[in-house]
């Protein structure tokens, strides 16, 4: 599947509104092509979830299966500039069929390759799991709330936010925003932080610290994060940055590592 289309100043600004970062200027941080270049599926293709189940380069393979964001590898090979146009060219990689301890596993990994003026400017690898049974176990809050540390970056999670976000990046999963259907279908105790808007949380601490330039970021959840659990990242620079995002009570739920490209 292919998608050409300039990179326009409107959604980099309202990435950085929605995370109360700075807008960037000319070009995109490590992550912000993730809402550019998107796959904008018709409504009748939409499953009961608010997944597509046809029409994209990633479809569920059946009923009953729930999706989860698994992780990633992504490299940025060089500059995603606003005002100029990208394709993105996407494809499915590998199909593994696993089971697991709640039944069969569908394990997922789609490529994409974004160029803009001749060049390849990004290069990923995406995750995806469908999972039959039940939800996630998730363990109970609990024990005493650790503020921020110096260095950490907290963000408010709200369901506005998740809203924001799942409406940014075209996500229609309905687990981010409808807390019902979370709740009574899912089976969930509120509405799920998206993996994606972890792992922006994390590049973007990253960036803080001063991290930029061409690289390579590894990522993948670790737990379920919900909405009152809050979100909290940090990043530690180093020949190798470390990233995280725990929720309020100290429990990590993502990790990542940045490495710069040769």
């Amino acid at each position: 599947m292919e998608v050409t289309e300039p990179i326009l100043p409107g959604p980099a600004q309202a990435l950085a509104s929605l995370l109360d970062v700075p807008e960037p200027d000319g070009v995109l941080p490590l992550l912000w092509h993730w809402v550019y270049l998107l796959d904008r599926p018709a409504q009748a293709d939409l499953g009961p979830d608010g997944h597509p189940v046809r029409g994209t380069v990633l479809a569920a393979p059946g009923p009953g299966r729930r999706r989860m964001w698994a992780g990633g590898r992504v490299r940025a090979h060089g500059e995603l500039r606003v005002g100029e146009t990208a394709t993105r060219r996407s494809e499915v990689l590998v199909v593994q069929e696993k089971e697991g301890r709640s039944g069969p596993l569908t394990f997922v990994t789609v490529a994409h390759r974004i160029t803009q003026a001749g060049r390849l400017v990004v290069d990923e690898e995406q995750d995806i799991v469908y999972r039959a049974g039940s939800a996630l176990d998730v363990p109970p809050d609990d024990g005493p709330e650790i503020p921020p540390a110096s260095g950490e970056w907290s963000v408010e999670v709200t369901p506005t936010l998740l809203f924001r976000f799942s409406a940014l990046t075209y996500n229609a999963h309905r687990i981010h925003y409808d807390r019902d259907y979370s709740r009574e279908v899912e089976g969930y105790p509120g509405l799920l932080t998206h993996g994606p808007l972890q792992a922006v949380a994390m590049a973007e601490a990253a960036r803080a610290r001063g991290v930029a330039g061409a690289l390579e970021f590894e990522y993948r959840p670790v737990a379920p994060l919900f909405d009152h659990q809050g979100l909290i990242a940090a990043a530690v620079p180093g020949e190798e940055t470390t990233t995280s995002v725990r929720d309020r009570h100290g429990r990590q739920t993502a990790k990542g590592t940045l490495r710069r490209l040769a």
